[in-house]
């Protein structure tokens, strides 16, 4: 079975590069700036993404868990199909909660916030796109399977690369003082990895 195996770490190494990016979301160090409109906003985006984060969190270790020598092609497959699934489920859901919390009480919060949430529907329609692809592998032909892995690793570098930006511009100054505040922001980012049963 030599071959899914080092592709799908480096997929796997590439995953953990987007779910960087929803924790980004929580790790802002802390100010107190007592804006309460600007904090209640906070509020509003942070408890809708700590369950997401969380959901990222386990596709990726899904996958990674799949890395042993002695996976099959199939279980590959639909591990990572699932994980691409439930991931494309994730950033639609952060960015509908984006959405519906509104602007931000800072400057220029509108173009911020609409910025997240188109980047938020692009990464999810992406990871759908993914899931796709690899539903379509040919898991009969080890060779053709672990090139598909392959491609599909690279486009997922591009996507945690191309998601950073908006995040990043939607937290910058007061917005991420705001959300490093709340408590539900900072369990996103400190989540314990589930401990193995």
């Amino acid at each position: 079975m030599e071959g899914t195996n080092p592709v799908n770490k480096k997929l796997a190494a590439a995953l953990s590069g987007g779910a960087v990016l929803v924790l980004a979301l929580s790790g802002c160090s802390s100010d107190d700036g007592s804006n309460d409109k600007l904090n209640s906003w906070a509020k509003q985006v942070c408890d809708a993404v700590q369950p997401q984060a969380k959901k990222i969190e386990a596709a990726n270790t899904a996958i990674q868990n799949q890395t042993s020598d002695n996976s099959t092609p199939e279980d590959v497959q639909k591990t990572d199909s699932q994980a691409f699934q439930d991931m494309s489920d994730a950033y639609k859901a952060i960015g509908t909660a984006v959405d519906k919390a509104g602007a931000p009480d800072v400057e220029d919060g509108e173009k911020k916030q609409t910025d997240a949430v188109k980047e938020l529907n692009t990464i999810s329609s992406s990871y759908a796109d993914l899931k796709k692809q690899v539903d379509d592998l040919d898991t009969k032909d080890q060779a053709k399977f672990a090139d598909g892995l392959k491609g599909i690793a690279t486009q997922l570098d591009k996507l945690s690369q191309s998601g950073n930006d908006a995040l990043a511009k939607l937290e910058e100054g007061d917005v991420g003082k705001a959300m490093a505040e709340q408590e539900s922001c900072k369990s996103a980012s400190t989540a314990p990895s589930a401990s193995k049963a």
